[in-house]
């Protein structure tokens, strides 16, 4: 995870707060579904989204969340998996939507193998966020014009690319921030590199739905 500053600086850029609802997309570890609990308190909830294309993992993603929403204090958490797409179905309407290093994901075989494509659950976040709700992605950049030909392999996207797929599904680019960039990043290597691991150039968009 990153130092509290900058935890603190995204979660204010993300606009999550006393009372919202919030869901976070792939919780992996659940790190930022318990810093939203104690963020949105006992008037918000947090859905911890685990997508049914990874539910059959060795390390139990839903299984974890599950455990983690009946730690003392943590009753603002639900844990739910389900397909991607159906997504709106089983959750509820929410004021923010989180991808913490999730978006490229939808360009990989995993991923799609249910069939779901990132204009799918793009149209999937807008349908369930409320009017005004904010879509926030983090990831990390691919050389700019790479598109997502480097999803599969190198676990990077370009940041052009994520924004005009999402902007295809209605939202609108509400802010983007830098405090996670790196101008020393080559971009040229796979994220899990000890070379870049943990220090990848992250692009930060959020979009908002009119």
């Amino acid at each position: 995870m990153y130092d509290q500053s900058i935890l603190s600086e995204l979660i204010r850029f993300a606009r999550v707060d006393t009372g919202s609802t919030v869901i976070d997309v792939y919780p992996g570890d659940g790190d930022w579904t318990r810093l939203f609990s104690d963020v949105v308190g006992r008037e918000g909830r947090v859905t911890s989204f685990v997508p049914a294309e990874v539910a059959h993992f060795k390390n139990d993603p839903v299984g974890r969340m599950r455990t983690l929403a009946k730690e003392p204090g943590r009753a603002n958490i639900e844990a739910v998996s389900a397909d991607l797409v159906a997504m709106p179905e089983a959750t509820p309407p929410a004021d923010v939507v989180w991808l913490h290093l999730f978006y490229h994901d939808l360009h990989t075989a995993l991923i799609q193998a249910k069939g779901a494509t990132a204009a799918d659950f793009n149209r999937a976040v807008y349908e369930r966020l409320k009017p005004g709700g904010f879509y926030v992605v983090v990831d990390h950049a691919a050389t700019a014009g790479a598109g997502s030909g480097d999803a599969q392999s190198l676990h990077r996207i370009d940041p052009a690319s994520v924004r005009e797929e999402v902007e295809a599904a209605g939202f609108v680019l509400d802010a983007e921030s830098t405090i996670l960039a790196n101008k020393d990043d080559p971009h040229s290597t796979k994220v899990f590199d000890p070379s870049i691991q943990g220090a990848t150039d992250r692009f930060v968009y959020r979009f908002v739905k009119p």
